[in-house]
């Protein structure tokens, strides 16, 4: 893309704002500081949080584009001389990426290392999850015999997403794409898991985004990241309960504690929740790249 070059407001999702390319195949990402928590978007930005976010998964995207192929084009786009209003120009450059336009799957990847969140609940219930058995009596928070990869539907604004079967994803996006992201999933989760490890980190679990780009299957949206993982400090790590972690479930604790309905109108952060929310994200990023970006 060269300094010309414009990009028009498609749409604003929870976190990120999109913008087309003026060529219509590419699109530039701008993740910004809101946090989202049980559907909804609250009222206070974690201060720096989309500039980590866009720092840690273009880290994955780098140490996992041998793997498979991904949207980023240009990590460092150039904005010269193109202002939409909605941001100042010195909070661009730490926040954008300029990525392929792809075809988003309707499912998302989901692949779980560690029995907890909704495969916990869904557990407690059935005994399985996303149709997958697991072995009886098992812990809260404990580790799976093997990575489990669980499917989830993408429910339009103001739903929730419900988990589903294999065969329920097969059903959707067609048996053999079903498999390519199912592999390539387990593929991916297994590389990272390794990775945190070595960095005192465990990834309970992770959500990935898949599309198609002139024919071909590439990933998409965000990675590795503590609003799409689920990490923990494997120094304090105990089976039996959801221990302590780098990610926004640190939020959800807290509107749990407050026993916050999960509808309108949405709570506000008090400032000491926004502030470690920040310093976990924070540790997420040092921890997980050691300061490599």
């Amino acid at each position: 893309m060269n300094s010309q070059s414009k990009f028009t407001f498609y749409r604003q999702g929870k976190v990120r704002d999109v913008y087309r390319a003026d060529d219509d195949r590419h699109l530039l990402i701008v993740a910004s500081d809101r946090i989202s928590a049980f559907d909804h978007v609250l009222p206070n930005p974690i201060p720096d949080k989309g500039a980590i976010l866009t720092r840690l998964s273009n880290f994955w995207f780098t140490e996992t584009k041998d793997l498979i192929e991904n949207h980023i084009v240009d990590t460092l786009p150039d904005l010269e001389g193109w202002d939409d209003g909605r941001w100042q120009k010195d909070d661009l450059a730490s926040r954008s990426v300029l990525v392929k336009k792809a075809d988003p799957l309707p499912v998302e990847a989901i692949v779980r290392g560690y029995l907890v969140g909704s495969g916990w609940k869904e557990y407690q219930k059935t005994g399985r999850v996303c149709g997958i058995a697991l072995p009886e009596n098992m812990a809260e928070a404990e580790r799976l015999p093997e990575p489990i990869f669980t499917p989830s539907t993408k429910a339009e604004a103001g739903a929730h997403d419900e988990n589903i079967s294999f065969e329920q994803a097969a059903d959707l996006i067609g048996k053999e794409t079903a498999q390519k992201v199912r592999d390539i999933s387990l593929q991916l989760y297994a590389f990272a898991a390794a990775h945190a490890e070595k960095r005192g980190v465990i990834i309970a679990d992770t959500k990935f985004e898949f599309g198609f780009c002139n024919g071909k299957l590439i990933l998409i949206d965000e990675l590795f990241t503590p609003d799409s993982s689920r990490f923990w400090p494997a120094a304090s790590y105990r089976p039996g309960s959801s221990p302590p972690s780098f990610d926004k479930q640190f939020v959800r604790d807290y509107l749990e504690g407050i026993r916050w309905n999960k509808q309108p109108p949405v709570p506000s952060l008090p400032d000491e929740v926004v502030r470690k929310t920040r310093e976990k994200y924070r540790e997420a990023l040092d921890r997980l790249t050691e300061k490599q970006v």
